[in-house]
């Protein structure tokens, strides 16, 4: 996983070509006038979802994990925390779906990091993850996921 600023996504250009399209189309898009909704990039290779949310309590809530994509979770507006951890040694609590490309894991996250406007976080198929989670109190947040094909 990769926590950071989208000032510094030319760091990360070297993760390859798909990598540097998604962080293009996240810094030379204006995301106040985009819709919630899902925009394709590269085909099936690289899609954007818009969404807008209320953060929510992580009681209620369980890591995730993909193999099909990889996340960059980009904070448009607004502020999170999201829980991670690895995916080593655990069992899924919510088997992996292949259409879906979704599975859910019950332990508590290892980690919370804090993302706020203008912060993005890299989740590769390794990676669990918690997303959506409340900082203080619900909250309105802006999010744009732009999923990449992992190759699979």
């Amino acid at each position: 996983m990769i926590l950071d600023t989208l000032q510094n996504a030319h760091l990360y250009y070297g993760l390859g070509p798909r990598f540097i399209k998604a962080f293009e189309y996240l810094t030379q898009t204006d995301f106040e006038q985009v819709a919630k909704g899902k925009y394709e990039i590269d085909g099936t290779n690289i899609f954007a979802i818009v969404n807008e949310y209320e953060t929510v309590d992580p009681a209620d809530e369980q890591m995730e994990s993909h193999k099909k994509y990889i996340d960059v979770q980009y904070i448009v507006k607004g502020a999170e925390l999201v829980g991670h951890d690895f995916l080593q040694e655990k069992l899924p609590s919510k088997a992996y779906d292949e259409l879906t490309d979704f599975m859910l894991f019950a332990e508590t996250p290892a980690f919370f990091s804090r993302l706020d406007q203008g912060n993005f976080a890299i989740f590769f198929p390794s990676d669990l993850h918690m997303p959506n989670i409340r900082i203080n109190a619900p909250a309105q947040v802006k999010k744009v996921v732009i999923k990449i094909s992992s190759g699979i």
